[in-house]
């Protein structure tokens, strides 16, 4: 596997890190847990990185020095991909020919160096884009910044040579034909899961106290990384709609925004706690820093709905972590978020980024008991048809594919 911008020993919810962290990580667990072993190629963020970590039996993270350690952000990387490139097919070098049998590159630049690796060793490229410069461009948020021409063209580029190319939905399968040109034949749909065993149902009064809420408060939460294109500024604007219509309200809510700040965002990390402030809502607003699975798993269960707004998602890890735990999620009709929750059952879809409708979805699940106890026991159902080995068995089926598919072609 190649992750090269952001790596699978990262915290997700803060700078590049996030869902593709996740499922990097989980998916190379369980495919060594089905008997594949995985090297992940990643850039080395620090000199106090070992060359090479093993993650679990059967997974090796291997840590490539590429450019300064710190400082890069991923519109400088580019400029690396000759660097780490070379890091790659030397660690392959040193084996006998046919040493790897696949190549998996996530994000369009690990496919730039996952189609240079697939020529020189005669082994199928197998790609996930996780996001799609045509896409973001198409539905910014105020503030955002687009994504630049050279990776339009180097993700088009990933498209046309890629073996196979792996969409998280059928929506992302139909971008990746009705923007990119990618021939349907080479598209799977698979989706990516949720460790059910750590995502989990469980008793809200005790994750209240074990986060430090009122046991009968009013807690809506964000989760993820703090940039416009998430959008958690629009859960602060909808609180602050909801305390205007319901004064009363002030006394039990607890608006929890957990993440760290991300790209543009980092320009201005202080952004959401001034507007807060604005707003008059900075008393039941809390900022929470990332932090490990299984805390964020007593924040799942501790709220009455989780808010996820982005204006676009591949998928949407955060929703199905949510609903896993119990919790009913109110999203943005966008992206894989209409796949990760079921409109009406699990939770709440909007369609656009309207203030007064975001309020209407979370008040309707968060302040009526029997609305959230229904979608509560559908969410969790729903989540549980989106475990992991499933993921990996899919992921694996589309390898062989793959492979077979070259080997036709070679012979």
């Amino acid at each position: 596997m190649i992750s090269l911008h952001t790596s699978p020993l990262d915290q997700p919810g803060t700078g590049d890190a996030g869902g593709m962290n996740v499922y990097v990580v989980e998916l190379s667990k369980q495919l060594a847990e089905l008997g594949t072993e995985v090297d992940v190629f990643t850039r080395a963020t620090s000199s106090a990185l070992p060359a090479r970590i093993e993650l679990m039996p059967g997974v090796t993270v291997r840590n490539v020095a590429a450019g300064p350690y710190e400082g890069l952000t991923k519109n400088e990387l580019p400029a690396q991909l000759c660097t780490f490139a070379r890091a790659v097919l030397r660690a392959e070098a040193i084996h006998e020919p046919g040493w790897y049998d696949v190549i998996h590159s996530h994000y369009w630049l690990s496919g730039q160096v996952g189609l240079l690796a697939r020529d020189r060793w005669a082994v199928p490229l197998v790609h996930t884009m996780h996001t799609m410069a045509k896409v973001k461009n198409l539905s910014l948020a105020d503030g955002d910044v687009p994504e630049p021409p050279a990776r339009v063209l180097g993700e088009e580029q990933v498209v046309e040579s890629a073996d196979r190319l792996l969409a998280n939905t059928p929506d992302e399968a139909q971008e990746l034909i009705s923007l990119y040109g990618a021939q349907p034949a080479k598209i799977e749909v698979v989706n990516p899961g949720v460790d059910l065993e750590v995502f989990a149902p469980g008793d809200q009064a005790a994750a209240r106290r074990a986060v430090g809420v009122p046991v009968d408060a009013v807690v809506l939460a964000f989760v993820g990384r703090i940039q416009p294109l998430k959008a958690p500024d629009l859960l602060i604007r909808a609180a602050a709609r909801m305390l205007e219509r319901d004064p009363a309200l002030r006394a039990r809510l607890v608006v929890a925004i957990i993440g760290g700040p991300s790209g543009n965002g980092m320009e201005h990390p202080e952004a959401h706690a001034e507007l807060a402030r604005a707003l008059g809502v900075d008393d039941v607003i809390r900022f929470v820093k990332p932090m490990e699975r299984p805390g964020l798993a007593e924040w799942y269960r501790a709220a009455s709905v989780v808010c996820v707004p982005s204006y676009s998602e591949s998928f949407g890890l955060v929703a199905l972590e949510a609903q896993a735990c119990g919790t009913p999620v109110v999203a943005a009709a966008v992206g894989g978020l209409t796949t990760a929750v079921v409109n009406g059952q699990t939770g709440l879809l909007v369609d656009g980024h309207r203030v007064d409708d975001f309020a209407d979805a979370l008040a309707r699940i968060a302040t009526d008991p029997y609305t959230r106890e229904t979608m509560s026991q559908a969410a969790v159902k729903h989540a549980q048809g989106f475990g992991w080995e499933l993921t990996a068995r899919r992921t694996l089926a589309a390898y062989r594919t793959a492979a077979e598919t070259m080997a036709a072609e070679v012979f």
